[in-house]
C-alpha cells in the first residue's frame, strides 16, 4: 500500500511541477521515472523479503 502512495504523490506533483514549468519537462520526467523505479524497486524487496521469511518460519 506504502509504495502506491509514494508513486501516486510522485507523479501528482510531477504533473504539477509540468503544469508551472513545461519548458522544464525532459529533466522533470527523467527525475520522475528514477523515483517510480526506486519506489517499485522498495516494493519488490519488501515482496522477496516477505516470501523468504513465509518460507523459512
Amino acid at each position: 500500500f506504502g509504495p502506491a502512495l509514494a508513486i501516486g504523490n510522485l507523479v501528482g506533483h510531477a504533473m504539477d511541477a509540468l503544469g508551472r514549468n513545461p519548458e522544464a519537462q525532459p529533466v522533470i520526467q527523467t527525475n520522475m521515472i528514477l523515483g517510480l523505479a526506486f519506489a517499485e524497486a522498495i516494493a519488490i524487496y519488501a515482496l522477496v523479503i516477505g516470501f523468504m521469511i513465509g518460507f523459512v518460519f
